[in-house]
């Protein structure tokens, strides 16, 4: 292999590794059930086949002992509407047919609000299949359990299959959690009995990409904020093309760099009037995106949730509403964390313009400044997020007494305000640092404009003493060379002027009319207008006051007999007095 065949074949890799860990754009047509078009665009076809068939039956809830394993159909056999065309576009076909070791963490509440590991975490490959399907069919919860939290890493077929039709999930839940699409839907509502509500959204989160800043200043040359090709592992470093707000943001103002990243946060609750029913799902892209919470660390994180204000929550509500807000919660502290470490990198940011302007600088607070424009949807996003859970109410409260009920309404609400109190806190922040990042936006074009001021003075003054040095500089040298070159060429423009005078003396036109005479007729007295003209108006000598009047300025002869007679009667008394 050439050398340049193998750098080639580097830049592809490279190509193919970031856009692997790209963050796709969402469709948000395709987010929830209510489109009456799930994963069908306004250019694709429509198969006549499809139409022409009468739709199919609803299938009844499954007990899945006699089925014969209907979750090897799924979506089609839970989801009849669902057409292989739709799954494909979906990328709900690529996750069934990837088949790879997939781990499922699991944490139980009981009725006191005590967090529990449910057993070890379940590696599912291609060899247990079989087992793990009864595992989620036949298993019994402990006595007193109130809801089950499964976190699923790294996503296989069989999995996704057995998740979607052992618990009825809509197909729209994985769809949106595989193409990153924030939606927020209720599903499957039986008024006191349960229903199913699915968020996905995302939100950002400030990692560490384990180097250190040898730095002290960040550089916009080095901000991971363009679509190209990354210069390093993290895929940091992109060519200055275009900015992707998709993309990670580098930070380079701490003892340390870090990323400002997108992370998913895909759950799927399951809410029943039978607590031992009651599930949350949550989605983990694992090795699809390494830049996401892993489903092992929000496993870690839910089961430190238990303190004693969330167990007091916990214990006095039945609602699995409440640990739905713990996963909500983990978004929170990324967000306030993430625009803290922002909010350095701005500060940072204007030390070094106080200092030190350049277009880079100019760039780099570009690409911030759009970034931050991505960040307010995302948390206008958040906001929505937590209205829906908000507004939502579990069918399954109803079944409850009046002042149970009333008490978990109550709490809900509270909860819910809590988060929408933090989130206009976060969003007064952002919009702080979007006009710090204003003033130092101006800061720099006010910098570059009096850098500019500043050069096209000294051109200014460079001009002026060039156009002075011809009076000051010149005569000395360079004037005197430039007389004395004219003074060389002088008698032979004269000879050759003469010479072509079209007169009868020089016998070069014998039947011209002119003469010699005509010449000197006509010449003499325009010399002797132009030397009256020259003397009148540009003499010094004669005028020194120049206010003086034209008609003065013309009788200029006069002036200059009377000044001579003057200056003479002027000698001669100063020698009779000298001689006295």
């Amino acid at each position: 292999m050439t050398a340049t065949s193998a750098h080639a074949y580097q830049l592809s890799r490279k190509q193919a590794e970031a856009a692997a860990k790209q963050v796709p754009t969402p469709s948000h047509r395709h987010a929830a059930p209510s489109a009456p078009w799930p994963w069908v665009d306004l250019e694709d076809e429509v198969d006549p086949g499809q139409l022409d068939t009468p739709l199919p039956p609803v299938p009844p809830p499954c007990d899945h002992q006699t089925c014969g394993g209907c979750w090897k159909g799924y979506p089609k056999s839970r989801f009849p509407n669902w057409t292989p065309r739709q799954v494909d576009k979906s990328k709900i076909t690529d996750a069934i047919h990837r088949n790879v070791p997939c781990t499922i963490y699991s944490v139980d509440v009981d009725n006191e609000g005590i967090f529990t590991k449910s057993g070890e975490p379940l590696v599912v490959n291609s060899a247990n299949v079989p087992q793990i399907w009864d595992i989620f069919v036949k298993s019994a919860r402990p006595e007193r359990n109130r809801v089950r939290a499964l976190f699923i890493e790294n996503m296989s077929g069989p999995v996704l299959q057995m998740l979607g039709a052992r618990y009825n999930i809509e197909p729209f839940f994985f769809s949106s959690s595989l193409n990153w699409i924030p939606s927020r839907y209720q599903e499957d509502v039986k008024p006191e009995t349960g229903d199913h509500i699915t968020i996905t959204m995302t939100f950002l989160r400030s990692m560490s990409t384990g180097k250190k800043n040898q730095q002290g200043y960040p550089t916009a040359s080095r901000s991971s904020s363009t679509i190209g090709i990354p210069n390093d592992d993290n895929g940091s470093n992109l060519n200055q093309q275009m900015i992707d707000t998709q993309a990670p943001l580098a930070l380079r103002s701490g003892s340390e760099e870090r990323l400002l990243v997108l992370d998913l946060l895909a759950v799927h609750l399951i809410r029943n009037v039978n607590v031992n029913g009651n599930t949350i799902i949550s989605y983990h892209p694992g090795r699809q995106n390494s830049r996401t919470a892993t489903a092992s660390y929000l496993h870690e994180r839910i089961r430190f949730a238990g303190n004693v204000y969330w167990q007091s929550i916990f214990k006095n509500s039945p609602d699995p509403t409440f640990v739905l807000l713990c996963y909500v919660w983990h978004a929170m502290y990324a967000w306030d964390e993430a625009l803290e470490h922002l909010y350095s990198h701005i500060c940072l940011l204007e030390t070094k313009v106080m200092h030190h302007y350049d277009i880079h600088l100019t760039q780099e607070l570009h690409v911030i400044r759009a970034h931050q424009l991505h960040y307010s949807s995302l948390l206008d996003d958040f906001r929505k997020t937590v209205e829906f859970i908000r507004t939502t109410h579990n069918p399954a409260v109803s079944a409850l007494k009046k002042e149970d009920q009333d008490s978990t309404n109550e709490l809900m609400e509270r909860e819910c305000q809590n988060l929408l109190n933090e989130i206009e806190r976060l969003e007064m922040g952002r919009r702080m640092q979007d006009k710090r990042l204003k003033n130092v936006m101006n800061l720099v074009f006010s910098s570059v404009n009096i850098g500019d001021s500043r050069r096209m003075q000294e051109m200014t003054e460079a001009a002026a003493r060039d156009s002075a040095g011809l009076s000051q500089f010149l005569p000395n040298a360079q004037m005197k060379q430039i007389a004395y070159l004219t003074m060389i060429f002088l008698p032979a423009s004269f000879v050759a002027a003469v010479f072509g005078m079209n007169i009868r003396e020089l016998e070069i036109n014998p039947t011209s009319n002119g003469s010699l005479a005509h010449y000197f007729a006509v010449a003499a007295p325009m010399t002797f207008v132009t030397i009256w003209a020259i003397i009148a108006f540009q003499s010094r000598y004669l005028f020194e006051d120049q206010n003086t009047s034209i008609w003065i300025r013309l009788c200029w002869p006069i002036l200059l007999i009377k000044k001579i007679f003057t200056k003479s009667d002027n000698q001669e008394t100063g020698r009779q007095r000298y001689k006295l």
